[in-house]
Order: structure tokens, then sequence, then C-alpha cells
């Protein structure tokens, strides 16, 4: 297992060292700013970013977005999905629901949102119908997947039901809950700053994005996208810290 994991970390760093490598070449084939900038260059440019005055209300900003999109949509879709897995009935009726949220186009939501919300609030928006599909779908998959023989055998030997919520559901749902969120995560964060380009709030990666493209200053592009990358994975990592948190108290039980 520990060798599995060293190999694991040096494919990583290789596939990381490579990405550098051609981008490079690239900078060095082109030799021109306005088209890709050299590697160094817009990491300095990276840490001009964060020696803003205004870099944390910025960040700040798309963060408090996004987890407000992310908490809105996991309590709507855990709640929806756990009803939609119960109930065959109630999961006929909310899939096309979902399959027409799904397969919306995100710039139609947006300038759908444009008309009803004021600037900061679309980008919540946007991330919320974006995330809930994901995190519903998953839960009701995962109330799905328990089986119902467990269950009727442990109503039959008269099994406490907080022991069958702990022993039975939360461990079949969790791996659900957590495949969904990551993926929600991951597909609204970029919803959230599409949002932002289009609503332009005051403060927003975003709305720094667009001013950045609008002088065409390539590096600056390139330096928020890369602060973008950093947040989704930070947010990434907590999520599967919460999963082995959740795994080691489960095994407590």
């Amino acid at each position: 297992m520990k060798h599995f994991i060293t190999k694991k970390k040096t494919l990583t760093v290789l596939s990381i060292i490579l990405m550098l490598v051609l981008w490079k070449v690239l900078a060095v084939v082109f030799d021109s700013p306005l088209t890709i900038p050299h590697p160094e260059a817009t990491f300095l440019a990276v840490v001009k970013l964060f020696a803003e005055p205004g870099f944390l209300m910025v960040a700040g900003s798309t963060v408090v977005r996004g987890l407000t999109g992310f908490i809105l949509s996991g309590l709507l879709g855990i709640c929806i999905g756990i009803l939609a897995g119960i109930s065959p009935g109630f999961n006929t009726f909310i899939t096309p629901m979902l399959v027409t949220i799904r397969s919306v186009p995100v710039i139609s939501l947006i300038l759908l949102a444009l008309i009803w919300f004021r600037t900061g609030v679309v980008p919540i928006f946007i991330g919320f119908l974006t995330m809930f599909p994901f995190i519903c779908t998953n839960v009701s998959d995962g109330i799905r997947s328990v089986d119902p023989g467990l269950v009727e055998m442990a109503h039959f030997y008269k099994v406490d039901k907080r022991r069958i919520l702990t022993g039975v559901y939360i461990p079949a749902v969790m791996p659900f809950i957590i495949s969904g969120a990551s993926s929600a995560m991951g597909i609204g964060w970029r919803a959230i700053i599409i949002g932002e380009v289009l609503s332009q709030p005051v403060y927003g990666i975003g709305t720094r994005l667009q001013l950045a493209q609008t002088y065409l200053n390539v590096e600056a592009v390139i330096a928020w996208t890369l602060i973008a990358i950093a947040l989704s994975f930070i947010f990434e990592k907590l999520i599967r810290w919460g999963e082995s948190y959740l795994i080691k108290w489960q095994n407590g039980l």
C-alpha cells in the first residue's frame, strides 16, 4: 500500500512537470506574451495578485458564493434525494425535472438569472442549479442501493432505528453523497465563475478575469485561472478529508 501511494505521488509530480514543460515550449514557440506567457512570468503575476490589497475580498467573495450555492444545493439535494430513494413514485415524478435542469445550457440559465436577480446573486443561483441535480441523484441512488432484505432483517430482530440509520443507511449512502458532492463542487465552481464573468459583481474572480481579458492581459487571465484551480483543489481535498473522517466515525460506532 505504501509503495502504491509513493508511486501515485511520483506519477502526479511527473504529470505536473510535463504540463509545465509543454507550457514553456509553447511559450517559446509563440514568443508572445499576448498569446502564451512564460510560466515563470505567470507565477510572478500570481504572487503579485496575492499582494494586491483587494485580493482577499475578490477571492473571498467567490468562495462565499461557491459555499452558499453548495450548501443550499446540498441541503435540498439530500432531502429530495432521500424522498426519491424511498418513494419510487416521487422518484418518477422528480426525474424529468432533474434531467431538464442538467440539460439546460448554463449560458441560458445565466441570461435568465441576469434578468431575475441582482449581480451578486446570479453566480449563487447558477451554482445551486448546477450542483443540485448531482447531489440529489447520487443520494437517491445511494438510498436505493441499500439491501431491502438487510433492513427487513433488522426490523425482524427489532434493531433500534438509530442503529439501522447509522449502521445500514449512512454507510450505504455516504459514498454516494461524497461522490456527488465532489462532482458537484467541480462543475459548480466553474459555473459560479462563469456567472461572475457575465454578471460582473463588484468583487469576484470572474469579474477580474473579464477585466484582464478586456485589457488583453493574458498573464492575469491565466494567473486568476490558476488561483481558481487552487481553490477548487483545496475544496476537493476538504471533501475527501470529510469522507475519511466520516469513515473513522462510522467504524467507531
